[in-house]
């Protein structure tokens, strides 16, 4: 696919910077198909439960942004660092009591070289092991009060909302920037689309039939990356990490022996259900965990999921190129322009389009 045909003019007006002042609140384009053609309806976020239809599998990520963002000073001189703590990848060798190797992001002044010594919010003192492609650092990490690294990031770290928001956190993104049944902590981006849903709008799944399972995908930096290759096949798509518990399996298993469609809330869902198809058995999927670069484009031939609700995306980017393949090229863009007509919000804390079939 040519990545100029997944651009759109976003008007920075229409970006949301901060949540709408309710999780439900948020309003909802519906794209069904009529014939060929695509059907546009405005409604509310707070309607969807009963657009699901009865007995459906809604499928949720239960994933939980991590508090990464960190900001510090170099020993000696001073100057200040900002961190982004991507994933602990084990302990220092050889082994130091204490000591947590970790994958950041960094930024500074000045670069970051192996040997930079830095004091840290929450008493930690970090020391550049060496540096990796795109400003990502492997880091050594102590902590005066002998907590773990994840602890103190939890009491100490800052939410690391998307660096499209062009603002700083507040106190609000603590519980907006992260889903109600966020269970496992493992992302540097929250999965947005699960970000309308509360309490009270799955209760009223739950009381239509409608089953729900959780599946885990930590959101890395990559789900911001911009294409700027030409060519989308070109595009070196970033790793994540899944698990697709065999609670999971069996309820998608479940779902296609009652004929109940498979509903995927967000496309990190849609990732992982799809990189865990089973192979020998249409529609369905394996217990699984493991590492996915799944680049989903225009032509991709979906095995598991059927329904699909997401946020409106950045222009150039393989999430709205997801959303392309499985909603149909013409039709999504027909959504989107009706979307940004009609003074829609985009991107993470924006507001959300359901698409209740797939396209073929």
């Amino acid at each position: 696919m040519r990545t100029q045909l997944l651009d759109y003019d976003l008007p920075d007006a229409a970006i949301a910077r901060f949540p709408s002042d309710a999780r439900d609140g948020a309003r909802l384009l519906v794209l069904d198909y009529d014939g060929h053609d695509g059907r546009l309806q405005d409604s509310e976020i707070v309607n969807w439960p009963e657009l699901v239809p009865e007995g459906a599998l809604v499928v949720l990520n239960a994933t939980r942004v991590r508090r990464a963002r960190v900001f510090g000073a170099r020993r000696p001189g001073g100057g200040r660092v900002e961190l982004l703590f991507i994933e602990r990848v084990g302990p220092v060798e050889p082994q130091s009591e204490g000591r947590e190797r970790w994958q950041v992001l960094g930024r500074a002044n000045k670069p970051l070289s192996a040997g930079t010594l830095i004091d840290a919010d929450g008493g930690m003192r970090i020391e550049v092991l060496s540096p990796r492609e795109g400003g990502v650092l492997d880091v050594a990490v102590s902590v005066e009060s002998k907590e773990s690294v994840e602890a103190v990031l939890e009491r100490s770290g800052h939410v690391p909302i998307p660096p499209y928001l062009d603002r700083g956190d507040v106190p609000e993104d603590a519980t907006r920037y992260q889903t109600v049944y966020a269970e496992r902590i493992g992302s540097v981006a929250a999965p947005t689309a699960g970000l309308h849903l509360t309490e009270a709008l799955l209760a009223r799944l739950e009381a239509r039939g409608v089953r729900t399972a959780r599946l885990h995908l930590s959101v890395g930096l990559g789900t911001f990356r911009p294409v700027n290759n030409d060519d989308l096949d070109q595009h070196p798509m970033h790793v994540e990490r899944y698990s697709v518990p065999r609670s999971v399996a069996e309820a998608v298993s479940d779902a296609r022996r009652r004929g109940a469609p498979v509903v995927a809330v967000g496309t990190t869902v849609v990732r992982a259900l799809e990189s865990a198809a089973d192979a020998s058995r249409p529609g369905e999927v394996n217990a699984v965990d493991a590492e996915t670069r799944l680049l989903i484009q225009p032509g991709y031939r979906f095995r598991v999921v059927d329904a699909l609700l997401t946020n409106f995306h950045q222009p150039r980017s393989t999430l709205l190129a997801l959303v392309s393949a499985f909603a149909g090229y013409e039709r999504t863009f027909a959504a989107y322009r009706h979307a940004l007509s009609s003074g829609y919000r985009f991107l993470s804390y924006g507001d959300a389009l359901w698409i209740p079939r797939r396209a073929g």
